[in-house]
Order: structure tokens, then C-alpha cells, then sequence
């Protein structure tokens, strides 16, 4: 692996799991590295599955160059979008039809300056973040 190859973890709800395996095997296909990839898991079902889990998922954040929220969140996306903030990683938060702006559904931590936000088709969603890495 060289130094330039960009190292991502996506976050999303349980319910965008496909749209998660798309992005992360376009990303792939550009040589990318995924960090942890959440979506091969069945829902947790005892209280030693979901610390493991977490485990893997807090791991994963800190190894990556980027983190990719891809809205609808759950309640974990959230959790790892502090995460990421906190850890001073380079976060995009994804809405399709930019529903990251409707003040009903938002939250503080969307808008910290951090924060890039980014509405529009998963594929170009795909260009964006690959022709913006910083590797940060």
C-alpha cells in the first residue's frame, strides 16, 4: 500500500447497506482501502456482539483518511460522526436531495465548518471524494 492510498470508512444506516457496498467497492476499484466494512454483519443480537462490533467500527474511524456519512443515518452514524469530528478527520456528509439543510431533520454538528457537505448522485458523490483527497 503507498502512502497516497486513501483509507475511508462509510457510515449509514442498516437500511443503506447496498448503497454502502456501492460506494465502497467504486472506491475500491481506484485502489482505495476500506477500513471496516459493517454491512457483512447481521444486526447484533447480544450485548458482546454490539461491543465487538463497535470495537471495529471506533478502530476503523481512527485508521481512515476520510469518513463518509451517507444520510438517512441511524442512531451509530451519528455516534461516528463525532468520532470522526473529534479525531480531526476529514468527514463528508452525504444527503441525496440535500435534506441535510431541512432545519426539522439536521443537527449542529452537519454545519461545524469541519464538516463537507455534499448533495447529488452517488456517482458523482464517488468523483467528488476521490478528487478531493487530502489525505489529511
Amino acid at each position: 500500500m503507498s502512502e497516497d492510498t486513501m483509507k475511508f470508512y462509510l457510515a449509514s444506516s442498516f437500511a443503506n447497506k447496498d448503497l454502502v457496498r456501492y460506494v465502497s467497492e467504486q472506491l475500491k476499484r481506484e485502489g482505495c482501502i476500506h477500513t471496516y466494512d459493517w454491512t457483512v454483519n447481521e444486526r447484533a443480537s447480544t450485548v458482546e456482539e454490539l461491543q465487538g462490533i463497535g470495537l471495529k467500527e471506533k478502530n476503523a474511524i481512527f485508521d481512515s483518511d476520510v469518513v463518509i456519512i451517507l444520510l438517512p443515518g441511524g442512531k451509530g452514524s451519528h455516534v461516528e460522526l463525532g468520532i470522526a469530528i473529534g479525531h480531526g478527520k476529514r468527514v463528508i456528509l452525504y444527503s441525496q436531495n440535500d435534506e441535510l439543510h431541512d432545519l426539522a431533520n439536521s443537527t449542529t454538528f452537519y454545519h461545524l465548518p469541519e464538516v463537507e457537505k455534499y448533495s447529488g448522485s452517488i456517482e458523482d458523490l464517488v468523483v467528488y471524494t476521490l478528487e478531493t483527497n487530502t489525505k489529511r
